[in-house]
């Protein structure tokens, strides 16, 4: 489960980075535009950008941070278990062996 909710969080901040860049061209699109309600909307939406931006690097620094804790259990465990790490590897391969085979 753990897994699924590191790939979302990937999934997000992948989905949010093209939001921030949308929005980026579209401020960019209005901008010769006058009126005070347009200039207002603009300001607010660089608010709003800059704080998804700052919230978007916290987040992938979190996915990053969990992706370098995992891996570094991951080799703890290989190094403590070598060979049921070893048997297991071969397990999986056979499993995926064995679907391969039946197609």
């Amino acid at each position: 489960m753990s897994e699924m909710t590191e790939v979302n969080k990937q999934k997000l901040i992948a989905d949010l980075k093209v939001v921030v860049a949308d929005a980026e061209e579209i401020l960019k699109a209005t901008a010769g535009q006058a009126g005070e309600k347009m200039a207002d909307l603009r300001a607010r939406l660089q608010d709003h950008l800059t704080s998804a931006r700052h919230n978007l690097a916290e987040a992938q620094a979190a996915v990053i941070e969990r992706t370098r804790q995992v891996a570094r259990a991951t080799d703890d465990y290989v190094h403590d278990n070598p060979w049921r790490s070893i048997g297991i590897a071969a397990g999986i391969g056979f499993v995926i062996g064995l679907l391969i085979g039946r197609r």
